[in-house]
């Protein structure tokens, strides 16, 4: 019965990894709900404000020079930056692999990059693999607030200004519905017009609004907050991605769990069949031999 006995110690271990895969699942399932609904909730303000950039945009003269529109062609040696989004923890399937992988890419192209990673995994691949990376940026992903969000944008944007970075790019997973999502590299700054503008590019001239002191300025004040919003978004969507990610990942592992404890039990049905049979078999020839020393 020892194999038997081996069998039944696996059956008991994976029983007790698919309650804490199935567990996990329910804990990602019920933080999706909550960060999807936090994105919802604060959508609509950014939406507004990206509304009230394009009236500003459309009330300033075409020569007049946006520093936040800046692309700096004239510059030839550039400094990009990249906030790159991962996780803080592993189990998610390829969710942090996929956004390395990105990162990995933009590294070989030509420029000085500056890494802003936030999220334990891409810290600890940096680091272990010898990337350079700002080692003062250390953000967790989990619970995404406003506020952090606000941090990264003035850090980043400040760079931004202080010409220490010419562009600056999101690495993040966009999720795309609730079965797909894709990691994806997004541009913050410099903007373009043309991404805020209606596709004719005209002014339907029913903005009567005054801007003080001008246009410019407000656009200005304008533009951080936007860059804060589409952080915040991006940050919301990662972990939302990262937590679908666990939840498919934890799902297929606890019914290969299942499966596992299907094939299993027959085999260890099988082993105690065979040691009945060997038992009883044991038995009756011991029987037989005590009858041949009878006779």
């Amino acid at each position: 019965m020892s194999n038997a006995r081996e069998i039944k110690n696996r059956i008991s271990s994976v029983k007790d990894t698919m309650k804490i895969t199935n567990a996990m699942y329910m804990i990602s399932s019920s933080k999706l709900k909550k960060a999807k609904i936090n994105l919802k909730n604060t959508q609509p303000y950014f939406y507004s404000l990206q509304e009230a950039i394009v009236r500003v945009i459309k009330r300033i003269p075409e020569d007049v020079k946006l520093s936040y529109f800046d692309d700096r062609t004239d510059k030839i040696d550039r400094n990009k930056g990249y906030i790159v989004i991962t996780g803080d923890k592993g189990l998610a399937g390829a969710y942090n692999n996929n956004v390395i992988k990105i990162a990995e890419d933009e590294l070989k192209k030509d420029g000085n990059h500056v890494l802003f990673v936030a999220g334990n995994v891409g810290r600890s691949y940096f680091e272990n693999k010898g990337t350079n990376y700002d080692a003062e940026f250390k953000y967790t992903v989990q619970n995404p607030t406003l506020h952090r969000a606000r941090v990264i944008s003035g850090r980043v944007v400040q760079m931004f200004n202080e010409k220490k970075l010419d562009e600056i790019y999101i690495i993040y997973t966009r999720m795309i519905n609730s079965l797909e999502s894709k990691a994806e590299i997004q541009k913050i700054l410099p903007l373009r017009k043309v991404d805020f503008m209606d596709e004719d590019g005209t002014d339907d001239g029913t903005d009567e609004t005054n801007y003080i002191p001008t246009p410019h300025d407000v656009l200005n004040n304008l533009i951080p907050n936007f860059v804060t919003g589409f952080i915040y978004g991006a940050l919301t969507e990662a972990y939302s991605s990262e937590q679908n990610a666990r939840m498919m990942a934890m799902e297929a592992a606890t019914n290969n769990a299942k499966d596992m404890l299907k094939e299993l039990s027959i085999i260890y049905n099988r082993a105690r069949q065979a040691a009945i049979t060997q038992e009883v078999t044991e038995v009756i020839s011991g029987a037989k031999a005590q009858k041949r020393k009878k006779l």
